[in-house]
C-alpha cells in the first residue's frame, strides 16, 4: 500500500457505530487535534515536525484490589480489501499506518463487536492490571509512546518519613551539644506526624490521576479476574461487569503482608506494615514480629519515637543480606533502646479486659514458653503475592506452588508468551520499587518495539532505613565466597565515625564499611556493604561503579569529597586478611 492514507474517520462511541475499526489520524508533535470540519491549525515552528507514537490507555483501577490499565487495539480486527487471514490483514494494516523511521502516524481503535470476544467487549493493545509503582511506569512509559501501590500508601514513603521523624529526635537531642537550647524532653505527637504523612501519600495518589488525565487516559475502579488468555473481566462495585480483550497483558498486583493464620489470635488483634502507616493514634507499646527489613524499619522508627518496642526473630534476621552487616544492625538496635527477643516465636494473642494483647511465646532454645503484654502487634512475617482473584488457571498462567509468584523468563514473560509479570508478583525478582519500575519502562518499550533492551537483576541497590541506615550493592561476603572460593575473594573495611557524632559524643560502634573484592587484579569489586547515616545517598552513586565493572584500585583513586561519610568509602585500605585493626584514625 502507497500514497497517502484514507482521511481520518471521526471517532463514535459505541453505540453510535457498528464497524469492528475506527481509524483516525494522531497529529505529529505541534499540531492540534481537530474534527474533520474544523479549520487546520498550522504546525508551530518551534515544535519538532517529526511524529512520535503516542499510545492511548484506558485505566481500570481499584482500592485494595488489581488494577487494570489498557492500551487501545491497533493490531486487531479487518478493513475491507484486507487479506483474509487475519494476521496478513494486521500486518498489513500496520505497514500501511507506519510513517518515518517506522513511527505510527495513525491509531487504530477497536470498538466493541470487533474481531475478538463477545458484543460489548472492549479490546487493546496492551491491559496492565495493577496500579502500583510497576505498573503505573509501564503504562506511562506505553502512553510516551486507588493508584502508586505498596510504596506510596503503605511502603517507601510513609516508612521514610517516619524514620526521619525518628532521626529528627535524635538531632533535637544533639542540639543542645550546638548550643541550641531546646526544652527537654521533646514531645512527638503521633496524631501530627500521621496526618502530615498521610496528607503527602494523598497528594501524590492526586498526582497520579493527573498524570493519568495528562496523558489522556480514564480511570476506573473495579477488580480484575482472567476469563480467557486475552480476556479478562472486571468488577464494578455495583456488581457490572465489563470484559476487556487485549493483544498482550502485563500483571503488576504486587504483593500484600502475610497474617500468620496458624497463630491463635493472630487475625483478630494483630494488624501489618500495611496498617501502622494509617494509624491516626500512636500505636503505644509495640511487638513487631518478624526479622525482614520490614520489621527492623518499623521497630526502627517506632524506638525513635519515644516508644516502647520489641521485636520477635525466630530465626535469621535480614536473611537476605550480608550477616555480618545484619548483625551490627541488630547490635546498634539492642544498644539504643529496641528490646530484641532471638529464637523466639508467638504461640497466641488473647485481649485482657482492659483492651492490652496478652502474646504468649516460646523459647525455641529452652523450649521455655513466656509471655508480655502490648498494646499493638505488628505482624512482618513476609509478603505473599496479590493473584488470589485474578484466576490465573483461566489464563493458563503458571506459578511456584510454594511462594504462589508468577513464572517468568528474562523477558518477564510468563507461561503464556503474551502475558507478562513484573515487580513482587513475579518469582525470583528483588521486592523492591525501583526494580518494578525499571522493569515496567523496559517491558513497555520493548512491547511498543522501542527497544530490546532487558531489565539487569543484578546489582540493584538497596537500603534498609533502621536508625543507623544499612546500605549495599552486589554481593554479600557469604555470596562472594560461595562463588569464588574463600581464597579467591579479599574483603577491605573500616569502623569509622561521622564527624557530626563527634561533638554529642554518640556512639559509633556499629559504624562500618566493607567492599568485597576478587582477590586477583585488578580485584574487580563485587559487593560494598555502608553502615551509617544517609546510607542511602552514599550507596546510590557507588553503585554505577559497580555498574560500570569498577576495580578496587579505581575506587582507591577516586578523590572523595572531604568531610564526608562517603570518603571512607575511597580509603578502605586494611584488608580482613591482613588482621590489623580497621578503625579509622585522624581526621
Amino acid at each position: 500500500m502507497s500514497g497517502e492514507p484514507p482521511p481520518p474517520q471521526v471517532w463514535r462511541s459505541p453505540s453510535q457505530v457498528r464497524t469492528p475499526i475506527q481509524v483516525r489520524r494522531t497529529p505529529p508533535q505541534g499540531e492540534l487535534h481537530q474534527s474533520p470540519n474544523s479549520p487546520r491549525h498550522p504546525r508551530r515552528p518551534d515544535r519538532p515536525q517529526t511524529p512520535t507514537p503516542r499510545l492511548d490507555p484506558t485505566w481500570w483501577t481499584l482500592a485494595g484490589a488489581p488494577t487494570l490499565c489498557s492500551r487501545p487495539c491497533r493490531q486487531r480486527g479487518r478493513q475491507p480489501g484486507l487479506a483474509e487471514d487475519p494476521k496478513a490483514a494486521a500486518a498489513e494494516t500496520m505497514a500501511a499506518l507506519r510513517g518515518p523511521a517506522g513511527l505510527f502516524r495513525w491509531r487504530l481503535r477497536v470498538v466493541p463487536g470487533g474481531a475478538r470476544g463477545a458484543a460489548g467487549q472492549q479490546c487493546y493493545d496492551l491491559l496492565v492490571i495493577g496500579g502500583g509503582s510497576g505498573g503505573l511506569a509501564c503504562a506511562k512509559e506505553g502512553t510516551r509512546w486507588g493508584l502508586g501501590g505498596t510504596c506510596v500508601n503503605v511502603g517507601c514513603i510513609p516508612k521514610k518519613l517516619m524514620h526521619q521523624a525518628a532521626l529528627l529526635g535524635g538531632v533535637i537531642r544533639d542540639a543542645p551539644h550546638y548550643g541550641w537550647e531546646v526544652a527537654q524532653p521533646a514531645l512527638h505527637s503521633w496524631r501530627k506526624m500521621a496526618e502530615a504523612v498521610q496528607n503527602h501519600v494523598k497528594s501524590l495518589n492526586w498526582g497520579h490521576r493527573v498524570q493519568l488525565q495528562d496523558r489522556k487516559v480514564k480511570y476506573f475502579n473495579f477488580k480484575a479476574s482472567f476469563v480467557n488468555k486475552h480476556t479478562v473481566c472486571g468488577v464494578l462495585k455495583g456488581g457490572k461487569e465489563i470484559l476487556l480483550s487485549a493483544e498482550h497483558i502485563v500483571i503488576a498486583t504486587g504483593g500484600r503482608p502475610r497474617y500468620p493464620a496458624h497463630i491463635e489470635g493472630a487475625v483478630e488483634y494483630g494488624i501489618t506494615s500495611d496498617d501502622i502507616f494509617w494509624l491516626k493514634e500512636s500505636p503505644g507499646k509495640t511487638l513487631v514480629v518478624g526479622a525482614s527489613y520490614v520489621a527492623l524499619e518499623c521497630a526502627g522508627f517506632l524506638t525513635g519515637l519515644g516508644l516502647d518496642a520489641t521485636i520477635m526473630i525466630r530465626s535469621i534476621p535480614l536473611r537476605a543480606f550480608d550477616q555480618q552487616m545484619a548483625s551490627l544492625v541488630i547490635e546498634h538496635m539492642a544498644v539504643h533502646g529496641t528490646r530484641i527477643l532471638k529464637g523466639c516465636m508467638p504461640l497466641r494473642v488473647e485481649k485482657l479486659p482492659d483492651g492490652q494483647l496478652q502474646v504468649t511465646w516460646v523459647d525455641l532454645a529452652s523450649d521455655r514458653k513466656d509471655m508480655g503484654t502490648f498494646d499493638t502487634v505488628l505482624w512482618a512475617t513476609g509478603r505473599v503475592p496479590e493473584i488470589g482473584s485474578l484466576n490465573l488457571e483461566k489464563a493458563d498462567v503458571h506459578t511456584n506452588p510454594h511462594t504462589q509468584k508468577i513464572l517468568v523468563d528474562a523477558q518477564d514473560a510468563t507461561s503464556v508468551p503474551h502475558i507478562y509479570a513484573i515487580g513482587d508478583v513475579a518469582e525470583g525478582r528483588p521486592e523492591l520499587t525501583p526494580t518494578a519500575v525499571m522493569a515496567g519502562r523496559l517491558l513497555a518499550q520493548r512491547l511498543c518495539g522501542r527497544s530490546s533492551d532487558l531489565m539487569d537483576y543484578d546489582n540493584v541497590p538497596t537500603t534498609v532505613f533502621t536508625p543507623l541506615e544499612y546500605g549495599c550493592v552486589g554481593l554479600s561476603e557469604e555470596a562472594a565466597v560461595a562463588r569464588h572460593g574463600e581464597e579467591g575473594v579479599e574483603v577491605y573495611h573500616a569502623y569509622y565515625k561521622p564527624l557530626e557524632f563527634t561533638v554529642p559524643e554518640r556512639d559509633a560502634s556499629q559504624c562500618y564499611i566493607k567492599m568485597v573484592c576478587l582477590r586477583e587484579p585488578p580485584q574487580l569489586v563485587l559487593g560494598l556493604h555502608f553502615l551509617g547515616p544517609n546510607a542511602g545517598e552514599v550507596t546510590q552513586g557507588f553503585a554505577l561503579a559497580l555498574k560500570c565493572g569498577a576495580s578496587y584500585e579505581q575506587v582507591m583513586r577516586t578523590v572523595g569529597i572531604h568531610p564526608t561519610c562517603a570518603e571512607e568509602v575511597a580509603k578502605l585500605r586494611i584488608s580482613k586478611r591482613s588482621g590489623l585493626d580497621p578503625t579509622v584514625t585522624g581526621c
